[in-house]
């Protein structure tokens, strides 16, 4: 799942992780990824990574990963990475304090994010 508001971002996600493989659900908001996630549920449906822009409107990605693992959704189950313009190494430590396994900082490197993907999915060590 790709959360992010701004459209242009979301879509050139889903370009890149789709031109490798993914089947990408998408959110504009921390309310629409929550909805989505739920849906998953229902459907008996798994998703293997969160990746969240942490700089949104209303609710921001730690918002987002909060309420996620407050859920039940483990990073065990669901691993997240922010991705996100605050590119400081506190940055980096809010990130993985309020629940991501990973930050990584915008622009991002195509390689760089479908390896973390790859890696948190189980895919490669």
């Amino acid at each position: 799942m790709v959360v992010d508001d701004e459209a242009d971002a979301r879509q050139m996600l889903v370009k890149v992780l789709e031109g490798v493989g993914a089947r990408v659900i998408t959110a504009a908001s921390a309310a629409e990824a929550i909805d989505a996630l739920s849906t998953t549920v229902e459907n008996n449906e798994r998703l293997d990574v969160l990746i969240s822009d942490v700089g949104m409107p209303d609710q921001d990605g730690y918002d987002l990963i909060r309420k996620v693992r407050q859920r039940g959704d483990k990073a065990k189950d669901l691993p997240a990475v922010a991705l996100t313009a605050f590119a400081r190494k506190v940055d980096e430590r809010q990130a993985t304090s309020a629940g991501f396994q990973m930050h990584l900082a915008k622009p991002v490197n195509i390689s760089d994010l479908t390896l973390a993907i790859a890696r948190l999915a189980g895919r490669i060590d």
